[in-house]
């Protein structure tokens, strides 16, 4: 199963984000997997809204796509931002610290998630956080 949607750049669009992923949640998956990759949607919503798209304006969309199998769920959230270097980023992050004032989103998806990467599109213009979570057999 396959989702996308589009929601403007701004803190009042996350509960529109909220809203089209639980129309998506199936009765399958597990309440704890469910409810962990609503978190790293959020986390990674708000990463983009805030760090991507702090400079641009409200009207420059999020695109947020989701692909459910029985095996995982991917979230893709694609911005418009400058990008800049996750693993350089996640290399020099103090994983111990999680009292540190930043990074506690980029923490929150490590934790999360069993992939996680951070990459220009191939057209140029966006890039897209991918979050892979696999879920407990």
């Amino acid at each position: 199963m396959k989702t996308t949607f589009t929601v403007p750049s701004e803190e009042e669009s996350l509960p529109l984000v909220l809203s089209h992923f639980s129309k998506i949640d199936q009765d399958w998956i597990s309440e704890k997997d469910w409810l962990r990759c609503e978190l790293a949607l959020v986390e990674g919503f708000t990463n983009a809204l805030n760090h991507a798209h702090k400079n641009l304006p409200a009207e420059t969309k999020i695109e947020i796509e989701v692909n459910i199998t029985r095996e995982n769920m991917e979230i893709r959230i694609f911005d418009s931002g400058p990008g800049f270097d996750l693993a350089g980023y996640i290399e020099q992050l103090n994983l111990e610290d999680d009292f540190s004032p930043t990074g506690r989103g980029i923490r929150i998806l490590l934790k999360i998630a069993n992939h996680l990467s951070y990459t220009r599109t191939s057209d140029n213009n966006r890039n897209c956080l991918l979050i892979v979570k696999e879920f407990a057999l």
